[in-house]
């Protein structure tokens, strides 16, 4: 019952070439930065990763993507992340795009056992229809298109058929955590957090307090550690390091501060 690892590296250590990632965080928020740099470091490469966003430049997942560890990526969104965008249209990277909400099910219906779905999103859409480009030449071609998915009525409205999503392993990042893997998020990392923890056969998560058994109340708890296999405890130094993805002021704020 006791998850708990020492060290980042014995966290990852078995996470090998050609794995697939389900990792958590939203921009630079809740993002397990100790672990993706652990498995940075152990060199593991051709890594399919499933998160909202790749990370940015030099931070997050995008320091796996610049040393060119990602083969695939299924997500929401590639701004804010220049090498993502680069690599994508330059055919080194296969980019799955879907509907934010859509993955979010996705990861969810993954770990609940649930096979594939219904959506109205994407209805009418290339999403639905097929021919969004996941690859490219080196010559901007398209060389790999999405397929056409299935669409049905009910009641009469059209809906989108969207297949689960799970992973080999999933990198989490939370605020609190047992030695059971029962896991608290703070206010914006409850993001794909929990999601992307409920589809990873393997889950790994990093906490920046772990408390004993009993300590979190079963009401506080927002993912029960049965989807938990290995809790990483961080240091407060590595608990403190949070990033900043776009620091912006106040018109007042920066009047205020402006010398007289």
């Amino acid at each position: 019952m006791d998850k708990v690892r020492q060290t980042a590296a014995e966290a990852v250590g078995d996470i090998t070439d050609g794995s697939s990632l389900a990792v958590g965080g939203f921009g630079l928020s809740g993002v397990p930065n100790v672990l993706i740099q652990a498995l940075h470091d152990r060199g593991s490469g051709g890594l399919s990763v499933v998160s909202n966003n790749c990370g940015v430049d030099g931070s997050g997942l995008g320091i796996l993507l610049a040393a060119g560890r990602i083969t695939r990526v299924t997500g929401s969104y590639i701004g804010g992340n220049r090498e993502f965008a680069r690599r994508y249209l330059s055919g080194e990277l296969e980019v799955e795009l879907t509907p934010q909400g859509t993955l979010a099910e996705r990861l969810r219906a993954g770990g609940a056992g649930i096979p594939a779905f219904f959506v109205p999103a994407g209805v009418g859409t290339p999403v639905a229809d097929g021919g969004l480009p996941w690859r490219h030449g080196p010559d901007g071609t398209v060389t790999v298109s999405s397929p056409p998915k299935e669409v049905r009525a009910f009641d009469g409205r059209d809906y989108v058929l969207e297949r689960a999503l799970t992973a080999d392993f999933a990198l989490v990042h939370a605020a609190r955590g047992d030695r059971h893997g029962n896991l608290v998020f703070h206010k914006a990392a409850r993001n794909f957090n929990p999601l992307a923890a409920m589809a990873g056969r393997i889950t790994v998560a990093e906490v920046e307090e772990l408390v004993e058994p009993g300590e979190l109340g079963p009401d506080e708890i927002h993912l029960p550690g049965i989807y938990v296999q290995r809790v990483l405890p961080l240091s407060p130094a590595q608990a403190a390091d949070k990033h900043i993805e776009k620091r912006t002021v106040s018109v007042r704020a920066a009047r205020e501060a402006a010398p007289a």
